[in-house]
């Protein structure tokens, strides 16, 4: 008897018989919506149920929480390696001192230009739909005793502010060890990541200095510590899926609907202020400075965005984002890992148009009158917040009270967000992630923008 014929693996790949790889960024977004769905379903069926909430908020804080933190520990815990060893490696590939201060300063005028454009589309959507208003004063109060607890926590950390001149000053850190140990968690004697960023940054310049000789061992070292972080994050995406979906049920499944509901306006501004920054000024400024389409720009850094709507951490999406810019986006090496790693924590336009929108939005709920000088004050005050934020979930919170109390309203307000702040803090760490690769893409403009356009005029002429 003769033995049966096999198949061709070629007819069996066009039958579609081989099995294909779901992309990490599908499973993700698939732990994204059934964390979420089923979030929704749990609170809905425990809302007039004081004992199943009761039992839901213990599962959720001792169980379900929990396993979504182990994914989130395990990327923070090599923020700091990741950051010091990017950036100056970053240096060092550019070599040239004089080319860094190109670099930094066409980072630094594309950072601005988003951020104060981010920042004034919120201030014109909040004057143009008046969310604040729509609030009446019983729903006020009520929210305002509900979260009087959480808004003193913000507001006694925002009173520990120090003056302009100081932030400026602890730029430059005493003890950059220190720097790195608090940087996280809000407990450094100075300004955390950017004091550990520019440690790294002038370590960076110190090994382009010395001999190439001498600094030769201490760049293998940066290079095997970087692999090495890369690995760890590798491992920890795998864990992505499940983790990313436990956040998503903790928070769903205990905010309450009639929170959502009484501050829908003020959602939809924030999310209209959000999607036109991102769908209009990223994709028109990624094609002028560089001539990359919006299809390709959007395709290319999706996983990146999945990622950090998952997470709420430009910190923790900062491996992704910087895998994308250099696979997909095919940007230079150094040019990526400098303007991603310093925009991790300096361009947090999103976080800025959120700032700008919320201290207007409860100006409007306190009846207080800003004049056209204290909107633009909030516009400056906004942008200088967003790079000062720490790029972890909640990092703008003290810094709104800051503003707010700036043109006089009560810093206590902000228990009236902090509802909805976490679900919008996903929304806005997109715009932040997405700001951070289109900056690379500009910059990176001038180093690859005829290929891209040679790329997008052969595109057109085969079509």
């Amino acid at each position: 008897m003769s033995q049966p014929e096999m198949p061709n693996t070629t007819e069996f790949h066009h039958a579609g018989y081989v099995k294909r790889k779901i992309p990490l960024a599908t499973k993700i977004l698939i732990g994204v919506l059934i964390g979420a769905v089923l979030g929704i379903i749990a609170n809905v069926l425990t809302a007039n149920n004081t004992d199943a909430r009761a039992h839901l908020e213990t599962w959720v804080t001792n169980l379900i929480e929990p396993i979504g933190k182990v994914f989130l520990r395990l990327v923070f815990m090599v923020v700091l390696p990741l950051v010091f060893s990017a950036l100056a490696l970053g240096v060092v590939a550019i070599g040239d001192v004089r080319k860094l201060g190109t670099l930094g300063l066409r980072t630094l005028a594309f950072t601005l230009i988003f951020s104060v454009t981010a920042v004034a589309l919120g201030v014109g959507l909040v004057n143009l739909i008046q969310p604040g208003t729509v609030l009446s004063a019983e729903q006020r109060d009520a929210l305002r005793t509900k979260y009087s607890d959480k808004a003193t926590s913000a507001v006694d950390k925002a009173s520990k502010a120090k003056p302009l001149r100081d932030i400026l000053l602890d730029i430059i850190p005493e003890n950059p060890i220190q720097e790195m140990v608090g940087s996280l968690d809000g407990t450094s004697k100075g300004n955390g990541m950017l004091s550990v960023m520019f440690f790294s940054l002038v370590f960076g310049i110190a090994l382009v200095a010395v001999e190439p000789e001498k600094g030769r061992v201490m760049v293998q070292w940066l290079e095997g510590l970087f692999e090495i972080t890369m690995a760890i994050i590798n491992f920890a995406m795998r864990l992505a899926p499940v983790g990313v979906g436990c956040l998503l049920f903790s928070i769903t499944s205990l905010v309450g609907v009639d929170i959502l509901w009484t501050l829908v306006w003020f959602v939809i501004t924030v999310l209209l202020g959000l999607g036109l920054q991102l769908v209009v000024t990223y994709p028109l400024m990624v094609k002028i400075f560089n001539g990359m389409g919006p299809m390709k720009f959007f395709r290319s850094i999706r996983e990146a965005m999945v990622t950090a709507f998952g997470t709420s951490s430009s910190n923790a999406t900062l491996p992704t984002a910087l895998r994308v810019a250099e696979e997909e986006l095919k940007l230079p090496p150094a040019t990526a890992r400098f303007v991603l790693t310093v925009g991790a924590t300096g361009n947090q336009n999103g976080t800025a148009l959120y700032e700008g929108v919320v201290v207007l939005f409860l100006a409007q709920v306190f009846g207080v009158e800003l004049t056209i000088f204290q909107q633009i004050t909030v516009v400056l005050m906004s942008v200088l917040a967003g790079v000062g934020t720490a790029g972890v979930p909640g990092g703008s919170l003290p810094l709104i009270v800051v503003v707010l109390r700036s043109v006089g309203v009560p810093g206590e307000g902000i228990g009236i967000i902090l509802g909805v702040d976490r679900v919008l803090d996903m929304c806005r760490t997109v715009l932040n992630v997405t700001g951070d690769l289109a900056v690379a893409t500009c910059v990176a403009g001038k180093e690859m923008g005829q290929t891209s356009a040679g790329e997008v005029a052969t595109e057109s002429a085969a079509s």
